[in-house]
């Protein structure tokens, strides 16, 4: 339970349908950024708002500290991949890693069978097998931010939300009485106060651990310094030299060189790209699939072939080119509305020039 409107019903429904429900809130806040955390999620408020709510509908409530499992799988790869060039998608991390992953092991200890969160998703339990659609609410989807998630635990998980739409959950909320009804949905990395990642990485790295370099264009044309590659992310316009007769947009981050490269609209058209840690829900095979592919969360998705080679690793050629594909992002595959599996996206081979 998060404290937001979503986890409040989800408990609620459980119980409703005759569940023994256990409300759980996850402290990852260390303790020096308590007074950032006030509004967040898993925040000291929405602790308060989560006991509240599991008060109110009669079910026991718990918080457990992974402040310290979440600083190292979520908050240290957040801040690696940018350090590495490439752009993080914590969600899912925190999904995989702590939501389905260490907290488990808690459950367990209280003789708890699933874990269930407010995610609008769904999970159909067959026989041993469990299969991820997207919740039917188009704008609320939530699907793909639980790609990764292993057979496993998609076995042990309820999304008892996602055959509902936002507004009927603010409805039941509001019948209720519940505190979170009207709470406004957070839009942001719940770590990453403002969802100003750029303050967040030098309060939280330091300048010295930036990686500066140059800034050239596709034709290895110096265009002057930048503070440090963690400062950009593939399609930026923001911060980059002017002086051009088109907008410029950096196409490649290379962190070998601390180097950002920087072109025109097309250059960041892609018509195929790999990815790497694919993750399947079907038996896996070596033969090639077609599916449409999501690259990035706001994504409308694409049609591709998707061509497995082993180790974890797959070739996604796109029917129809699409722009931005970042590296370090997930690409999640569908049939229908039936999730596939996915990977994360790798950097092409290298964009960067002979310096002129």
């Amino acid at each position: 339970m998060s404290g937001g409107v979503d986890s409040s019903v989800a408990a609620y429904l459980l119980k409703q349908q005759g569940y023994d429900v256990v409300g759980v809130t996850m402290k990852v806040w260390p303790q020096d950024c308590i007074s950032r955390a006030e509004d967040k999620c898993c925040g000291p408020q929405a602790i308060a708002d989560a006991r509240a709510v599991a008060h109110s509908i009669g079910v026991p409530h718990y918080v457990v500290d992974e402040a310290v499992n979440f600083e190292r799988t979520v908050i240290d790869y957040f801040t690696a991949e940018y350090r590495a060039g490439r752009t993080p998608n914590p969600c899912v991390m925190c999904n995989e890693k702590v939501k389905f992953g260490n907290l488990w092991a808690k459950a367990k200890a209280v003789g708890a069978l699933y874990i269930a969160t407010g995610h609008y998703a769904i999970v159909e339990h067959r026989a041993g097998r469990a299969v991820l659609r997207r919740g039917v609410d188009p704008r609320k989807d939530q699907s793909y931010f639980l790609f990764s998630l292993r057979q496993q635990q998609l076995q042990r998980a309820l999304f008892p939300l996602g055959g509902m739409e936002k507004p009927e959950i603010r409805r039941i909320a509001r019948e209720l009485g519940l505190k979170t009804a009207d709470k406004v949905d957070s839009q942001e990395i719940c770590f990453v106060p403002g969802n100003d990642y750029k303050a967040f990485l030098r309060q939280h790295l330091g300048e010295r651990e930036f990686h500066p370099g140059r800034i050239r264009d596709k034709w290895g044309h110096d265009l002057g310094p930048h503070e440090g590659i963690e400062m950009f992310t593939i399609g930026q316009r923001k911060g980059l030299p002017g002086g051009s007769a088109e907008p410029r947009y950096v196409i490649d981050i290379d962190p070998a060189t601390a180097s950002v490269i920087v072109g025109d609209a097309a250059d960041l058209i892609v018509e195929e790209f790999w990815i790497d840690n694919a993750i399947w829900h079907a038996p896996e095979s070596d033969a090639p699939f077609e599916a449409t592919v999501k690259i990035r969360y706001a994504h409308p998705g694409a049609r591709a072939t998707i061509q497995p080679s082993g180790n974890g690793r797959a070739r996604v050629r796109l029917h129809e080119p699409q722009r931005a594909v970042t590296p370090g992002q997930a690409a999640v595959c569908y049939d229908g509305d039936i999730v596939l599996g996915g990977g994360w996206i790798c950097r092409q081979s290298s964009l960067v020039p002979a310096a002129a």
